[in-house]
């Protein structure tokens, strides 16, 4: 599978709570891959994260929000795609259930609107010798977050990544 999928997940509730299947193998056998690592990340109210891609092993994501509520981002980072540095944004949380993939190719990150885990599904194992990010500020690809500036937390390392401009004179997918 090339592009990235959003998949909607049917979730069962009642008055105990709710029930919904994260993963399954006919998901990995929809989107073609093999996931070999599970992470958790926790986002208080305005963290930014992001925009992250892994090129070698390229690494893909299925993303879901386990508590909590995000505007996940992605940008098509791809040299030959005719969709190159179209940014798209999903609004994943733990009431809809809804379950990103993100291929490779793509550059991930997101914002946390609630305190939230994100729950990540990899295909390949993180290298941080073959990893890199763009800037989510960056102008070029025109995202509106929905946090205000003065209540975004954002680390010192991705206030620090290169723009999409520089990734384009350096193409890694």
């Amino acid at each position: 599978m090339e592009d990235f999928v959003l998949l909607k997940n049917k979730k069962f509730k009642d008055k105990r709570g709710f029930f919904y299947e994260s993963f399954s193998k006919s998901m990995q056998e929809e989107l073609n891959t093999t996931f070999v690592q599970d992470n958790i990340s926790f986002s208080k109210k305005g963290v930014i994260r992001g925009l992250h891609y892994q090129w070698e092993e390229p690494m893909g994501k299925l993303v879901h929000v386990v508590s909590g509520q995000i505007n996940d981002y992605i940008v098509d980072i791809r040299k030959n795609s005719k969709n190159l540095g179209k940014c798209y944004c999903f609004n994943l949380t733990s009431d809809n259930g809804n379950i990103l993939w993100v291929p490779p190719g793509f550059a991930h990150g997101f914002e946390a609107l609630t305190d939230s885990y994100v729950m990540y599904k990899c295909n390949s194992y993180y290298n941080k010798d073959f990893e890199g990010g763009i800037n989510l500020f960056d102008k070029k690809l025109n995202i509106k977050f929905t946090n205000h500036a003065e209540d975004i937390i954002i680390s010192k390392r991705d206030q620090e990544l290169q723009s999409f401009d520089d990734y384009c004179n350096k193409f890694r997918f």
